[in-house]
Protein backbone atom coordinates (compact mmCIF):
# COMPACT_ATOMS: atom_id res chain seq x y z
CA UNK A 1 0.00 0.00 0.00
CA UNK A 2 1.53 3.32 -1.07
CA UNK A 3 1.57 6.25 1.31
CA UNK A 4 0.34 9.57 0.09
CA UNK A 5 2.70 12.52 -0.25
CA UNK A 6 0.76 14.37 2.46
CA UNK A 7 1.48 11.65 5.00
CA UNK A 8 5.19 11.76 4.33
CA UNK A 9 5.26 15.56 4.37
CA UNK A 10 3.09 15.61 7.49
CA UNK A 11 5.38 13.16 9.23
CA UNK A 12 8.40 15.26 8.24
CA UNK A 13 6.70 18.38 9.58
CA UNK A 14 5.81 16.68 12.86
CA UNK A 15 9.35 15.36 13.21
CA UNK A 16 10.87 18.81 12.70
CA UNK A 17 8.33 20.30 15.11
CA UNK A 18 9.15 17.68 17.75
CA UNK A 19 12.89 18.22 17.34
CA UNK A 20 12.38 21.99 17.63
CA UNK A 21 10.35 21.57 20.80
CA UNK A 22 12.91 19.19 22.29
CA UNK A 23 15.82 21.52 21.47
CA UNK A 24 14.04 24.56 22.89
CA UNK A 25 12.98 22.74 26.06
CA UNK A 26 16.55 21.50 26.67
CA UNK A 27 18.04 24.95 26.24
CA UNK A 28 15.36 26.74 28.25
CA UNK A 29 15.41 24.00 30.88
CA UNK A 30 19.17 24.33 31.20
CA UNK A 31 18.92 28.05 31.84
CA UNK A 32 16.08 27.47 34.29
CA UNK A 33 18.01 24.81 36.21
CA UNK A 34 21.27 26.78 36.27
CA UNK A 35 19.34 29.75 37.64
CA UNK A 36 18.62 27.63 40.72
CA UNK A 37 22.05 26.01 41.18
CA UNK A 38 24.46 27.88 43.43
CA UNK A 39 27.77 28.48 41.63
CA UNK A 40 30.13 26.91 44.13
CA UNK A 41 33.81 26.53 43.19
CA UNK A 42 33.18 22.86 42.36
CA UNK A 43 30.26 23.67 40.01
CA UNK A 44 32.29 26.46 38.40
CA UNK A 45 35.22 24.07 37.74
CA UNK A 46 32.81 21.55 36.22
CA UNK A 47 31.31 24.16 33.92
CA UNK A 48 34.75 25.40 32.91
CA UNK A 49 35.82 21.88 31.92
CA UNK A 50 32.82 21.30 29.64
CA UNK A 51 34.22 22.91 26.46
CA UNK A 52 37.29 20.65 26.52
CA UNK A 53 35.17 17.57 27.12
CA UNK A 54 32.87 18.49 24.25
CA UNK A 55 35.81 19.04 21.90
CA UNK A 56 37.36 15.69 22.83
CA UNK A 57 34.05 13.85 22.41
CA UNK A 58 33.65 15.42 18.97
CA UNK A 59 37.20 14.93 17.70
CA UNK A 60 38.04 11.47 19.09
CA UNK A 61 35.59 9.57 16.84
CA UNK A 62 36.97 11.46 13.82
CA UNK A 63 40.51 10.47 14.76
CA UNK A 64 39.53 6.84 15.31
CA UNK A 65 37.58 6.58 12.06
CA UNK A 66 40.08 8.56 9.95
CA UNK A 67 43.02 6.44 10.93
CA UNK A 68 46.62 7.60 11.08
CA UNK A 69 46.30 10.67 8.78
CA UNK A 70 43.41 12.10 10.82
CA UNK A 71 45.13 11.39 14.14
CA UNK A 72 48.36 12.98 12.86
CA UNK A 73 46.46 16.02 11.59
CA UNK A 74 44.68 16.50 14.92
CA UNK A 75 47.88 16.01 16.92
CA UNK A 76 49.77 18.56 14.83
CA UNK A 77 46.90 21.06 15.07
CA UNK A 78 46.67 20.58 18.85
CA UNK A 79 50.42 20.99 19.27
CA UNK A 80 50.40 24.08 17.08
CA UNK A 81 47.60 25.58 19.14
CA UNK A 82 49.34 24.76 22.41
CA UNK A 83 52.62 26.31 21.31
CA UNK A 84 51.50 29.26 19.17
CA UNK A 85 48.03 30.05 20.58
CA UNK A 86 46.82 31.06 17.10
CA UNK A 87 43.73 29.29 15.74
CA UNK A 88 44.32 29.92 12.06
CA UNK A 89 47.93 28.78 12.19
CA UNK A 90 46.92 25.59 14.03
CA UNK A 91 44.30 24.88 11.36
CA UNK A 92 46.86 25.51 8.61
CA UNK A 93 49.36 23.18 10.29
CA UNK A 94 46.71 20.48 10.66
CA UNK A 95 45.70 20.74 7.01
CA UNK A 96 49.34 20.66 5.94
CA UNK A 97 49.94 17.57 8.08
CA UNK A 98 46.91 15.84 6.57
CA UNK A 99 48.06 16.70 3.04
CA UNK A 100 51.58 15.45 3.79
CA UNK A 101 50.23 12.21 5.30
CA UNK A 102 48.03 11.56 2.29
CA UNK A 103 50.87 12.40 -0.12
CA UNK A 104 53.07 9.93 1.75
CA UNK A 105 50.41 7.27 1.27
CA UNK A 106 49.46 6.86 4.93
Amino acid sequence: MAESAWTIDGLFFLTVLAMTAATYSMRAGGYWIMGRVPLTPRVRRGLESLPGAIIVSTILPIALKGGLPAALCLAVAAAGMAVLRKDIIAVFLGVAAAAAARAAGL
